[in-house]
């Protein structure tokens, strides 16, 4: 009972906060290419113009609230991939719903998703998506996203393109490994656990950690950019949703890589990006 009661009041607050927001002034609309033409040489190819409007519905199957509170509506290639990400949740959340069967729950299925801003400068640009979608069970499917937008390029900037060396995926999950493992111990410690629980549960998360950081940059697809007072990138933030890295009890973890180890790895179309460089 206290879960579905916690699930609603999420929910409505949700809702308070997306209704707030669609009163926020829209955004100037883009001019785009027509179809079929050309852009001249050197001008990104125009994106179609997207709105990023706050989603707010609910009905007795569920529950929907999209909040927007990005700079994303300024770049439009950014704000195509926003939608399309909060678009494929919805349509998820939605199907969950109507292939449920009579009897299974009373309480509507809820989906929550916020777009925040993380970085807005010349060179890089951005946002977090944070939710969770709830279509049964103990509780919701956590949604965690990352969008690192190149308003220069007009391009995403993919963890792969960052560093495509496999050295430089073996160096950056060392790192993170040993912050993990250490962060870990620290939790456990805290817990006061008998010797014989302490050892199980550090083997357990020990090897959640090992899997999840395995040399694989898909493992390293979510970062936000850490920057100083002069805009340069001093580290990258590598996140983690529940159940990569460890139990959902442990939620989101992040690590930061500094530029330090991340420099020698990086493409060299990216490297002014990092201080030191």
């Amino acid at each position: 009972m206290k879960s579905v009661i916690a699930r609603r009041a999420i929910a409505v607050t949700v809702l308070c906060l997306a209704m707030a927001a669609c009163k926020r002034e829209a955004a100037a609309p883009t001019t785009a290419a027509a179809p079929g033409t050309t852009p001249a040489a050197g001008t990104p190819a125009a994106v179609p113009v997207v709105e990023l409007k706050d989603v707010v519905e609910t009905t007795p199957d569920y529950i929907i609230g999209i909040s927007y509170q990005t700079p994303a509506a300024k770049y439009p290639g950014l704000a195509a991939e926003l939608k399309r990400y909060a678009d494929a949740a919805r349509t998820d959340l939605i199907e969950a719903a109507q292939a449920r069967k009579k009897g299974e729950g009373s309480a509507p299925y809820d989906l929550s998703l916020n777009f925040t801003e993380v970085l807005d400068s010349p060179t890089l640009v951005a946002v977090a998506a944070e939710g969770s979608s709830y279509t049964g069970g103990a509780h919701g499917s956590p949604l965690i996203a990352r969008f690192v937008w190149l308003p220069q390029q007009n391009q995403m900037l993919k963890a792969t393109d960052l560093v495509p060396d496999k050295k430089g995926w073996d160096a950056i999950s060392r790192y993170v490994r040993e912050q993990l493992h250490s962060a870990l111990s620290q939790r456990v410690d805290a817990d006061d656990l008998a010797p014989a629980e302490r050892a199980e549960v550090v083997e357990s998360a020990g090897r959640m950690i090992d899997d999840g950081t395995d040399a694989d940059p898909a493992n390293f697809a979510l970062f936000e950019p850490v920057v100083a007072v002069d805009g340069k990138l001093t580290a990258l933030r590598f996140v983690f949703a529940p159940y990569e890295v460890g139990p959902y009890s442990d939620g989101t973890q992040t690590v930061e890589v500094p530029a330090s180890v991340l420099l020698p790895f990086v493409a060299p179309a990216y490297k002014a990006l990092f201080a030191g460089s």
